[in-house]
């Protein structure tokens, strides 16, 4: 199917439907961007609503809470509507609120409710750490163990996460799981519809970080069953730095009042009565705690025009062949030089992004920066390659796997020091 020479990949952008989009990024002329499932790149239109939401805030002062073409007491919910396609949920199911690690906070502090034998929470060995964090310190805001109460998938192989494992760690003693839909490391992306079946069918409540998958892969949260669901908006959504984060809950949930209760997920109705009873909104604004990072949001306004008009369908069609036209150019160009592919090859279990592992990554992430490649290194062997469907050109992924390969045969790498910088 696919061709080793530059003419090749030029004929795969040629043919590219998403081709144009490329034009509404900042990319520098001078490197070859493949780390946009760390951080996503600048668009015009992102830009642009930025600079739209400052003027409000410069023209309308405080009026800007009610007026102007995005007025910031609804944006929130609005931003929410925009993303619910993304992620197969109904509109009123997602809301933009808040951080990652905060959103979960406040969805565990809603859903974990140990009690008789269930007390225990069920993750995996190769999440995030932040997710690990949140969910230790939510079981000792019960009064319980971590080293007892949290239960970690084992992983076969040090890179994935087998199904079958997850299924039968489903116990009598689960309470509630939370997994990430693909794994940040290899990018393998789990069964979200058989895992949430096979927990309900045992009466116990599932959620997932959507971090590594929103925004490059379509899912159907609402089919599925998913009780909840959280990601952020600055890898493959193209935010920026520290954009705001997301949340989806069920709506056969809503009647729940949330674990964490604060003035901006009241009923907006009734939210400048100013009174001390919580009456709730009645979708998954609810969920909101204080109020909305409106300058972090809105960014994500014009970044969501370009999901709309494309639609998540057309976009994983690209990053698929994306990925797959560097696992080849990897196999053909850089055999002999001891790389791994990491990630599952099957399309159905991989997400965006390539994970390549060698026992040199860090010095070769250094000497590929060095040489205009952005890459990145995931501890301990992991060197992560994201060709992003809106901005990453097939020519792009030729000219990235030619410069490893003249890395690998001169050992430019063995001037740097095979260790992480602070920031990986």
């Amino acid at each position: 199917m696919f061709e080793t020479t530059r003419e090749f990949a030029e004929s795969l952008d040629q043919k590219d439907e998403l081709k144009a989009y490329r034009e509404e990024f900042y990319l520098n002329p001078e490197t070859i961007y493949l780390d946009g499932n760390s951080l996503g790149l600048l668009s015009r239109r992102a830009e642009r609503s930025l600079n739209e939401i400052i003027h409000s805030w410069k023209d309308l002062a405080i009026d800007g809470w009610t007026s102007g073409e995005n007025p910031w007491f609804y944006l929130s919910e609005r931003l929410g509507e925009l993303s619910a396609e993304l992620v197969g949920a109904k509109k009123h199911e997602v809301i933009v609120t808040a951080t990652t690690t905060t959103n979960l906070h406040q969805l565990v502090a809603t859903f974990y409710k140990p009690s008789g034998n269930r007390t225990k929470i069920l993750a995996d060995e190769l999440n995030f750490p932040s997710d690990i964090y949140a969910l230790q310190s939510q079981i000792k805001l019960k009064g319980l163990d971590p080293k007892e109460h949290l239960v970690q998938v084992k992983s076969k192989d040090g890179r994935s996460i087998d199904e079958v494992d997850i299924i039968e760690a489903m116990t009598e003693e689960i309470a509630l799981i939370v997994l990430p839909t693909v794994l940040y490391r290899s990018g393998q992306l789990l069964d979200i519809e058989r895992l949430t079946k096979e927990a309900h069918k045992r009466g116990i409540l599932i959620g997932f970080d959507g971090c590594h998958s929103v925004g490059a892969i379509p899912h159907y949260f609402s089919d599925w069953g998913v009780d909840f669901a959280y990601w952020c908006t600055y890898k493959y959504l193209n935010s920026g730095p520290g954009g705001v984060g997301s949340l989806y809950v069920n709506q056969r949930h809503f009647n729940h009042v949330p674990g964490l209760t604060g003035w901006f997920g009241s009923n907006k109705e009734k939210q400048f009565d100013m009174e001390h009873e919580f009456v709730p909104a009645d979708h998954a604004g609810a969920y909101q705690i204080g109020t909305p990072h409106i300058l972090s949001s809105a960014p994500l306004i014009g970044s969501l025009e370009m999901f709309s008009e494309i639609g998540i369908k057309r976009i994983r069609e690209k990053s698929l062949l994306g990925t797959k036209y560097l696992m080849h150019l990897v196999e053909e160009e850089l055999s002999g030089f001891n790389f791994t592919i990491g990630n599952p090859l099957d399309e159905e279990r991989r997400g965006g992004h390539v994970s390549l592992e060698h026992h040199e990554a860090a010095r070769i992430c250094k000497a590929l920066k060095e040489h205009g490649v952005i890459p990145d290194f995931r501890a301990p062997n992991v060197i992560r390659l994201a060709p992003v469907a809106l901005y990453t050109s097939f020519v792009d992924i030729w000219n990235s796997v030619q410069i490893i390969k003249k890395i690998m045969q001169e050992k430019r790498y063995e001037k740097f020091e095979n260790k992480r910088d602070v920031i990986a």
